[in-house]
């Protein structure tokens, strides 16, 4: 019988121009290296598709396989299936091992190259399962473990400028896409048709933009009616009725950065219960903008929020918190939960962090002015405030339409 390889380098053509410049990338590394040298760690294990793509520059598609990214004090090494072939070393900043998959845990024998055995090694606890925690174990027998999920989160939630350039090209991308649904609103029109235009124009002004991206996932949530109650339902065929609250949500997607617009609208006129609800929410959403600045705690700035809600009693409206971080996540994978705008989150704003405002208040069917209403801006933390880098406009001014 032919012995098959467990593995392989396989440098198939010239690496492609990656989302950020290899400087960017060992800055990463090098913030990566102080946490392992904080936790006594000779290699970390990365596994999610965020981490991996933050300190690599590349983006996995998963579809059934493991993948990973190896550092050590030297290397970075990226570990990729062989259905991939050469492009996950074309599009990595380091070093790529293929496995094979002639025999079960390969991926894991790759691993073992570049960590050897008996090390301190750390891995992300909110994405490694039981599973393959165990074969970590058995394959790398490492003297300890330690997580990194918290220490690397935390790494991400503070953007360098080339972060907020890549964040700040993603938020007007997604106001084109805001504009190009607004166009397509009328009576008559199925969600599915108004999100595909939306969504078509943020790929044709992505690849304008950025020519030596990959493209891939980005994506327009637009609902209407009842549809509208929740802030990540699925788009349906259902059809424009004059009356209709909308949701506008346009998520343009670039080298695995996520960025959104997101608007409350109406179809060619509002009644005013549904006017008064609207305002509210404008001015909880104005209100909460001006929190915004270094300095100032995330469970503060959800508090103030709840009081201008109370005041008004609306409060037992609100189904979540009020903003997040942005960076490399999208709707499945990535999130930087230490920075989010909710009571139990104590996480103090700095400069160079990147956070939301979109408070949401959602009236149920049959009340007066039932549905969801949520204004979304995208704001940077600068030294003495922020920066709004969201320009579509939002409130009964500019988006009754149709």
């Amino acid at each position: 019988m032919t012995s098959r390889p467990e593995m392989y380098r396989y440098h198939n053509g010239e690496k492609a121009p990656l989302p950020f410049a290899p400087a960017e990338y060992e800055a990463r590394l090098a913030g990566l290296r102080r946490i392992m040298a904080d936790q006594g760690l000779d290699a970390v294990v990365m596994t999610s598709m965020h981490n991996i793509a933050y300190y690599s520059g590349f983006l996995y598609c998963s579809f059934g396989r493991p993948y990973g990214l190896v550092v050590t004090a030297s290397d970075s090494v990226t570990i990729s299936a062989g259905i991939d072939a050469g492009q996950p070393w074309r599009r990595c900043h380091g070093d790529n091992i293929t496995y094979t998959d002639w025999q079960r845990d390969n991926y894991w024998r790759a691993i073992l190259s570049v960590t050897g055995e008996g090390k301190a090694v750390g891995y992300e606890a909110d994405h490694l399962t039981l599973l393959q925690l165990g074969k970590l174990e058995t394959f790398l027998k490492p003297i300890r473990m330690a997580d990194v999920y918290e220490a690397t989160m935390r790494q991400r939630m503070h953007k360098s400028p080339a972060e907020i350039a890549l964040i700040r090209e993603g938020a007007r991308v997604a106001d084109v896409g805001g504009y190009a649904i607004r166009d397509a609103v009328k009576e008559g029109v199925r969600e599915i048709d108004v999100a595909m235009a939306g969504r078509d124009a943020m790929e044709a002004e992505i690849a304008r933009s950025f020519p030596d991206a990959e493209y891939r996932d980005t994506w327009v949530w637009f609902q209407s009616g009842l549809n509208t109650d929740g802030a990540h339902n699925p788009v349906t065929s259902r059809a424009l009725q004059r009356g209709d609250i909308l949701s506008l949500n346009t998520f343009p997607m670039i080298s695995g950065y996520y960025t959104a617009l997101e608007r409350t609208m109406f179809v060619g006129e509002v009644d005013a219960a549904s006017l008064e609800i609207w305002q509210a929410n404008v001015a909880a959403h104005e209100y909460g903008m001006s929190l915004l600045k270094p300095g100032v705690s995330c469970a503060e700035v959800t508090e103030k929020i709840n009081a201008l809600f109370a005041e008004r009693d609306l409060l037992q409206y609100r189904t979540f918190g009020y903003g997040h971080s942005f960076g490399v996540l999208s709707h499945y994978y990535g999130r930087e939960a230490g920075l989010e705008l909710r009571e139990d989150i104590d996480t103090v704003l700095e400069p160079g962090m990147v956070i939301s405002m979109e408070p949401m208040l959602t009236i149920a069917a049959g009340q007066p002015g039932a549905g969801g209403y949520r204004e979304h801006d995208i704001l940077v933390i600068t030294e003495d405030g922020n920066e709004n880098i969201t320009g579509y406009p939002y409130g009964p001014d500019f988006n009754v339409v149709g």
